[in-house]
């Protein structure tokens, strides 16, 4: 049976027990389920929100070939990624990954690959919009990011 990821690049909220619900309800051989859900940080009251691009096409296909690997190498039962884009508040979501497998580790490293790959990989780009209404840079990416990548290699 080949697994497919659900892959969604969108502006609108996501409702996280709805996407688990959808992935993993009915489906035999399921024993765990890891979800991540990606908040806007507020960086100490600093961030009022982030402004949040993206490549269209070119990102969904990008996560999808993330799905791809995650769901081959640790044998996941499926697979959701849903990433926002626009201008996403302090505390609102960003992005959600839900991995299923027979077990747990399974589950968890299939979301961590998933969201590693994400961060570094995916065509997305952030600008921060601070509290005092300035108009920030866009967010570089980090070093931590790569080293959290170049684990799986």
């Amino acid at each position: 049976m080949t697994i497919t990821p659900t892959i969604r690049v969108q502006r609108e909220d996501f409702d996280l027990q709805a996407e688990v619900d959808r992935l993993s309800k009915g489906k035999a051989g399921i024993g765990a389920v890891v979800t991540f859900s990606g908040l806007c940080r507020d960086e100490g009251g600093t961030l009022a929100a982030l402004e949040l691009e993206h490549y269209p096409g070119m990102a969904e296909a990008e996560m999808r070939r993330i799905g791809d690997l995650a769901i081959a190498r640790f044998g996941l039962l499926g697979l959701t990624a849903i990433h926002r884009y626009g201008k996403i508040a302090a505390g609102e979501n960003i992005v959600l990954v839900v991995a299923a497998a027979p077990h747990r580790q399974a589950a968890f490293d299939g979301a961590n690959f998933v969201m590693d790959f994400l961060k570094t990989a995916a065509p997305f780009w952030k600008k921060e919009h601070a509290r005092d209404g300035a108009t920030g840079d866009w967010v570089s990416a980090k070093d931590a990011d790569d080293a959290a990548r170049d684990k799986w290699k």
